[in-house]
């Protein structure tokens, strides 16, 4: 009982603004995804699949105008991503947000460098079109580890687990008269794919990024080229929608 009550101590003196080891000791447990799994079987099955918020979801992300950067596309491999936010009978939704927040490509978010980078950098809140259409330049994320210099990381080496994440982009869609959905997108052929460390993949959220070698297109983009590419559509339950949970 002392060593637990000691343990629960020391997470909670590791957490601060810019880190949350409480979350990542539940998304290491495997808590943060039952709860998720529990929540997601309470909307329509019609929705954009739904997985973890993971720890790194600290500060809000700065509002962007539809094809800013997020990162510096010199800085890897640069990438267009793209898509639509549409409600259950595909209908577009003008207006909806969409979150967005990622490693680089050292597999590092802003919260972790910052005496490199400021606050806001691999992070941006964009706003859909009238037909519903959002996008922005980045880099294609890389596989990271959690922070392990903590209790989380001594609970993963006493359990001989490794602390490895696949590559992956978050998003959170959300609409005035919708549910949001929390997601990722994980890129395809990522290592760690079958074994991630907070349990958080599925395989249809598991996305291509394929290159694309034009030039006129890149110049067109803002883009180096060649660069890679993805298209990430949402679908946005409402309350109204059978199946869905209102207090979602």
């Amino acid at each position: 009982w002392e060593i637990a009550i000691d343990y629960l101590t020391r997470v909670g003196h590791m957490c601060d603004d810019k880190r949350q080891e409480f979350m990542l000791l539940s998304d290491v447990l495997g808590v943060t995804n039952l709860v998720e799994q529990l929540e997601s079987r309470r909307t329509n099955s019609g929705a954009t699949p739904t997985t973890v918020v993971g720890p790194f979801h600290m500060v809000e992300s700065p509002a962007r105008a539809l094809g800013d950067q997020i990162l510096d596309v010199t800085q890897g491999d640069p990438c267009w991503i793209e898509g639509t936010i549409t409600d259950m009978q595909g209908r577009p939704i003008a207006g909806a947000t969409v979150d967005v927040w990622q490693a680089n490509d050292d597999g590092f978010y802003d919260v972790q460098i910052l005496d490199t980078v400021d606050v806001g950098v691999g992070r941006g809140l964009f706003t859909t079109d009238d037909d519903g259409r959002y996008w922005f330049r980045s880099v294609v994320p890389a596989p990271y580890p959690i922070p392990t210099d903590g209790p989380v990381g001594e609970l993963l080496n006493a359990t001989n687990r490794h602390p490895n994440r696949p590559a992956h982009i978050h998003f959170i869609g959300d609409a005035d008269g919708f549910l949001p959905i929390t997601t990722h997108v994980f890129v395809e052929g990522s290592p760690w794919l079958d074994s991630d460390a907070v349990f958080a993949v599925k395989d249809s959220l598991i996305f291509p990024f394929p290159w694309i070698d034009d030039p006129a297109e890149a110049a067109a983009k803002g883009l180096p080229n060649p660069f890679r590419s993805l298209r990430f559509d949402m679908v946005l339950p409402s309350p109204r929608d059978p199946g869905a949970a209102e207090d979602s």
